[in-house]
Parts: C-alpha cells; sequence; structure tokens
C-alpha cells in the first residue's frame, strides 16, 4: 500500500504517543503526590507535571497543523526531521519541568522553534506563490 506523506504520519503518531505519555507521567505523579480525581493542582511537584502535559496539549494544537502544511507544500521528509526535532524538545521539557521550572526553557525553545521552522517554511512558501 502506498500513500502520501508516511514520514509526517509517522511523526503525527509519534506525537500522539508522546502525548499519551505525559498523560501517563500526570497519573503517575497522582499517585506519587496523593492527588485524587478530578482535582487538578497539588504540591508543587505535581503541578509541574500537570502543567507539561496541558502545555503539550496546547502545543500540539500549534504544532500538527504546522507539521502537515509544511509536508504537504514544502517537503515531506523535512517535515518529519523537524518533527522529531519538535518531540525531542517536548520531552526534554517535560521531563525539566518535572524537576524545576526553570529547567523546562531548552525544550520548550527547542520544540518552539521546530513549529517556528515549520510554520513559517510553510506560509513562506505559500507567500512566495501567491506573489510569483
Amino acid at each position: 500500500m502506498h500513500f502520501a506523506y508516511p514520514y509526517a504520519a509517522l511523526v503525527t503518531g509519534i506525537a500522539i504517543l508522546l502525548y499519551l505519555w505525559t498523560g501517563m507521567v500526570v497519573g503517575k505523579a497522582r499517585k506519587t503526590h496523593g492527588v485524587d480525581y478530578p482535582n487538578t493542582t497539588g504540591s508543587d511537584d505535581f503541578n509541574r507535571v500537570w502543567r507539561a502535559h496541558q502545555n503539550t496539549l496546547e502545543q500540539l494544537v500549534v504544532f500538527l497543523p504546522s507539521l502537515w502544511l509544511f509536508a504537504v507544500i514544502v517537503n515531506d521528509c523535512w517535515a518529519a526531521i523537524l518533527g522529531l526535532v519538535w518531540a525531542l524538545g517536548r520531552i526534554l521539557y517535560v521531563r525539566g519541568y518535572a524537576i524545576a521550572a526553570p529547567k523546562r526553557a531548552t525544550g520548550f525553545m527547542i520544540a518552539i522553534l521546530a513549529t517556528a521552522v515549520l510554520l513559517f517554511g510553510a506560509l513562506g512558501v505559500i507567500v512566495w506563490h501567491l506573489f510569483n
């Protein structure tokens, strides 16, 4: 079976799995810090893990459309490479944030820069084609 954009599709699956992993991290933190459902606040240690999970969801809303715009308009393989960079950044973000809030910065910058390249790369090509 052949389908278009296999690399972006694979990275989309990886991004979803990464988000599910962040949910499991929150579940473990709930047990560790005694935060029962439906509560979403607890100790600072729990709150940082929960925020990392929520922030990952917030970033998926920007990342996934940017990934697919880039894959369709620019290049599937490069979209996937940038998507993997995003995933690495998000892993660093979640792990760093669990330790201390300032330790999230490196992972956040890696992920946001990957998203920016995807989004502005695709939009740049669109604008280029519209006006040339």
